[in-house]
Formats: C-alpha cells, sequence, structure tokens
C-alpha cells in the first residue's frame, strides 16, 4: 500500500525511533535517510531528543483503541505543530512541510513524525501497531496489501505459530 509522503516515510521514521530507542546519531540518520528524510546530518544531542520523542510515540503504537490513538496523535501534533507550507528543495518536486525550514532539526523530526502519523491514521488506522509476540517490543507500519499484520517480523510471527502448533500437538 502506497501512502502519501507524511503517511508514508513519516510514519516509517516514527516507527524508527521507536524501535531504535538506544541507537547512536548516526544510526538513527541512516535509518531516517533510508525512509526518504533529507537529512544530512544528526548530533548526539539531537539524537537523544529523537529518541525521547520515539518513546512518546511509543503510545501510538501500542493504543489498540482507534479514538484513543487520535487523541494520543492530536496530543502530538498540538505540541508540535505550526503552519503547513509548501516547500521546494533539494530539487525536489513542491511538497508539504509542517515545520519551517529554519526550525530545530529536533522540531522536524517531531513535526514530520507527528503529520505521518495524522495522514496515516486519517487514511486507514488499522495500518499501525506493535508486535503480537509476547515480549517484543518493536512497532510497524503495515504496509502489506490485505492490511492484517500482526508482527513486525516473519521471525516473531513465525515463533508465535511454532509455538501455537506445539501446543495442539501436545
Amino acid at each position: 500500500m502506497h501512502f502519501n509522503p507524511y503517511g508514508g516515510p513519516a510514519a516509517q521514521v516514527a516507527a524508527g525511533l521507536v524501535n531504535m530507542p538506544g541507537a547512536t546519531a548516526a544510526e538513527l540518520l541512516r535509518m531516517m535517510r533510508e525512509v526518504g528524510m533529507s537529512l544530512t546530518r544528526l548530533t548526539e544531542a539531537e539524537a537523544a531528543q529523537a529518541r525521547a520523542w520515539g518513546g512518546r510515540i511509543r503510545a501510538v503504537f501500542a493504543e489498540p483503541d482507534a479514538d484513543r490513538r487520535i487523541d494520543l496523535v492530536n496530543e502530538l501534533l498540538a505540541e508540535t505543530a505550526c503552519r503547513p507550507f509548501i516547500s521546494r528543495h533539494d530539487g525536489l518536486p513542491a511538497h508539504l512541510h509542517y515545520a519551517g525550514e529554519d526550525d530545530t532539526l529536533t522540531r522536524r523530526i517531531r513535526a514530520f513524525t507527528a503529520g505521518g502519523l495524522a495522514h496515516l491514521l486519517c487514511e486507514d488506522a488499522g495500518r499501525i501497531g506493535a508486535c503480537a509476540r509476547e515480549g517484543c517490543e518493536f512497532v510497524f507500519v503495515d504496509t502489506s496489501r490485505n492490511g492484517r499484520r500482526r508482527f513486525c517480523s516473519t521471525r516473531c510471527a513465525t515463533r508465535v505459530h511454532v509455538a501455537e502448533h506445539r501446543a495442539r500437538a501436545t
């Protein structure tokens, strides 16, 4: 499933921040760039703030109630919101930004991820979640065709299915 730029890459960055609580600045920067953010640097101080933001975002992914999820994202948006504007930079086509180009990198990351989660919840609130394997702390953005993903990875799904099979066999 393809999302708009905020609901896709931005929601993926949000999931990445949640899933990488101990990552270095270089690891976070690599993840954000791989998903589509056009960052060129990230200091350790900015990385610490991004990791803390990821901790706050975790509640959105873990919340099973769609209405409560929306409330949580609205709280994030209220904290990060500024006036949207159309930006043209780095040779990219015109696109929407929720943080000013002169804003701090931390503010831009927060606005990007909160906006992405908001777009995703409006498009299909069931497309984000936390892994259903007990003990797994990873979250995900479900880009599968049918939108019924329950696990963060094939590995977690296999572990659960094998355990269920063994329980039935005994």
